[in-house]
């Protein structure tokens, strides 16, 4: 069987999938990206050892800091909504599995995400937990070489076998935030590295109707504080160099013309017009399908055939054909 470098987090599911590996015949290295949190790395380490798992941790502060942080918080101040997972991902955590694998002579790489790994392909996992989202800025290269062993699962069932197991991290509870900004407080984690802008207008068609403290407290589609005649307002477009916050209706927040840059593609890219579906965040339910056409930049725009709710600059949008992941890019723009 192969020798497979598993990205050993010390969660629940890394250390599940390990176990997987290895019962399927695998030979499994462990590495476990370091960038300061000691539980963490703990944790990494007492799984590793359980598991008879050899463990590299390898310090990857400094290319987190230039490949995500940073961009992170200069998306903000820009009125972006950046998604830091999909930006780290290719760029460190999956970057950093295959540099392993080559160093080791491992062909194959592996993590504990919630998607489908088959034939160099990568699909949609099971409903109730999909990752493949935050998949989808990975290259061709790693794809190919990128073994999932929880596609199949659900996370109840994750949790079981890491019971039958007999895994120390069993109860561990899941993450459910930035792991750079462990107190999810965005506006703080900003405000420690920039110059932060200043209060602002909120303007709702056209008419000043009140302040707000700052753009980069704020992200298109979130909900205003209070009652506008009687109507709640949404953030519908983010304007930083007059830091204004331009307020829609719900039912103006739907748009079906998206323009994304720097697509990245996992099948040869298309010379023409693509059928498939779109995925704009991180959710189970809307993935309306579209029409992908390419663009001479490296972008696309896509057409949906059903609305889109409050697709924001900054993130990232999804291709899929069926359950297949085809790419990715950035959101740049929308219209109605």
């Amino acid at each position: 069987m192969s020798k497979i470098v598993l990205g050993l987090s010390g969660g629940v599911d890394s250390a599940v999938a390990a176990r997987l590996l290895q019962r399927a015949g695998h030979e499994v290295l462990g590495l476990y990206l370091d960038i300061g949190d000691g539980a963490a790395r703990a944790d990494a380490v007492s799984a590793a050892e359980f598991l008879n798992v050899e463990l590299k941790i390898l310090d990857v502060s400094e290319a987190l800091e230039r490949e995500v942080c940073a961009p992170f918080t200069a998306a903000y101040l820009r009125g972006e909504t950046p998604n830091p997972c999909i930006m780290c991902n290719p760029a460190v955590k999956f970057k950093s599995l295959l540099d392993f694998a080559d160093e080791s002579g491992a062909e194959l790489t592996a993590t504990g995400h919630y998607a489908r790994a088959e034939g160099g392909a990568l699909y949609k996992g099971r409903p109730a937990n999909d990752q493949s989202y935050m998949l989808c800025r990975l290259t061709r290269e790693q794809a190919s070489r990128l073994v999932l062993p929880l596609g199949e699962l659900e996370k109840t069932e994750t949790r079981a076998l890491a019971e039958e197991f007999k895994l120390p991290v069993a109860h561990k509870g899941d993450s459910m935030e930035i792991c750079f900004i462990p107190d999810r407080d965005y506006a703080g984690y900003i405000a420690r590295r920039a110059t932060l802008p200043g209060p602002g207008d909120f303007v709702f068609h056209g008419e000043v109707i009140g302040r707000h403290e700052g753009v980069h407290r704020w992200t298109v589609g979130q909900r205003i504080p209070g009652l506008y005649n009687e109507r709640k307002l949404y953030v519908s477009r983010i304007v930083p160099e007059r830091g204004e916050i331009e307020l829609a209706l719900w039912e103006e927040l739907f748009k079906t013309r998206v323009r994304v840059r720097d697509m990245s593609w996992l099948i040869d890219p298309p010379a023409g017009l693509l059928r498939g579906s779109v995925r704009a965040r991180h959710t189970k339910w809307e993935c309306p399908d579209c029409t992908v056409t390419p663009l001479p930049d490296g972008g696309a725009e896509i057409v949906t055939d059903e609305p889109l709710r409050a697709p924001a600059p900054g993130q990232a949008a999804a291709v899929y054909q069926g359950d297949r992941l085809v790419g990715g890019g950035y959101i740049v723009s929308s219209q109605p």
